[in-house]
């Protein structure tokens, strides 16, 4: 169930059945959830009617018809299309998901239902203001740090240390996995969460790093990393396939090891 961080005093309302599109006769409905800070209104969900016969197969297609053609004060986050950009990161169907990637014929409703991404409050309609995730990431600073004296061309690395990197360097920061997790809900603003830890994991095992022992002193606390309890809703949650679940479970086992 979607657990939204709503405006002060209010609760979701019914909100405006917009009218069917003239002449069509494949429809799909869209129940997407709308907030403006600008007046002063309780969030509604409105109805919307897509035309299938004039609209993409994908719900971003049919969000991008209804900005078009049916109602321009819409407002989602939209960039690559292609599940590069983690942008159009929002809750479809009951689930955290892209948008651009997630077929409309895969909704397992007749409606297609629309919220942002829980538990972050909203900017307006289906954009969740993110900029907490993002201090966190910076604060594990996800860059390559060396006290080696840098080469002349290139800092090389073997084909075995590359592929310990599969599985993380392909995280988008969608934060779909983040607003996804329960630890993260109830300790937001003192745990990491999923998506930063993957990222931290993701440099602590680069062969080419030279601050692993100030990484993992960074997250040797009992909020940024031990607030995880394996609920595994990330892993389950991410539109790419990733497991931010064992990359957690490794940086506990690092933790570990380095203390024997």
């Amino acid at each position: 169930m979607v657990q939204l961080t709503l405006p002060k005093n209010s609760k979701v309302k019914q909100g405006k059945v917009w009218p069917k599109p003239e002449g069509a006769k494949n429809l799909r409905e869209y129940k997407i959830y709308r907030w403006s800070p600008d007046d002063g209104e309780n969030p509604r969900v409105d109805t919307y009617y897509v035309d299938m016969d004039d609209c993409g197969p994908m719900v971003l297609d049919g969000l991008i018809y209804i900005k078009n053609k049916i109602d321009p004060t819409l407002t989602f986050r939209r960039s690559c299309r292609e599940g590069i950009c983690g942008s159009c990161a929002m809750n479809i169907d009951g689930t955290n998901t892209l948008a651009c990637t997630k077929g409309m014929d895969e909704v397992t409703q007749d409606t297609v239902k629309i919220y942002p991404l829980p538990h972050m409050p909203v900017v307006k309609d289906l954009v969740p203001d993110l900029s907490v995730p993002y201090a966190q990431l910076s604060s594990i600073e996800p860059w390559l740090q060396t006290v080696t004296p840098e080469p002349a061309t290139e800092w090389k690395q073997s084909h075995e240390d590359r592929v310990k990197l599969d599985g993380l360097y392909e995280c988008i920061l969608c934060f779909c996995c983040q607003t996804s997790c329960p630890s993260y809900w109830w300790n937001g603003e003192r745990y990491l969460g999923p998506a930063v830890l993957l990222q931290a994991y993701r440099w602590l095992i680069d062969s080419r790093d030279e601050a692993t022992g100030e990484r993992l002193d960074n997250l040797e606390d009992p909020f940024r990393l031990y607030r995880c309890h394996t609920i595994m809703n990330c892993t389950q949650a991410c539109p790419k396939g990733l497991n931010p679940a064992k990359a957690i479970a490794n940086i506990k086992k690092m933790m570990v090891e380095r203390r024997i």
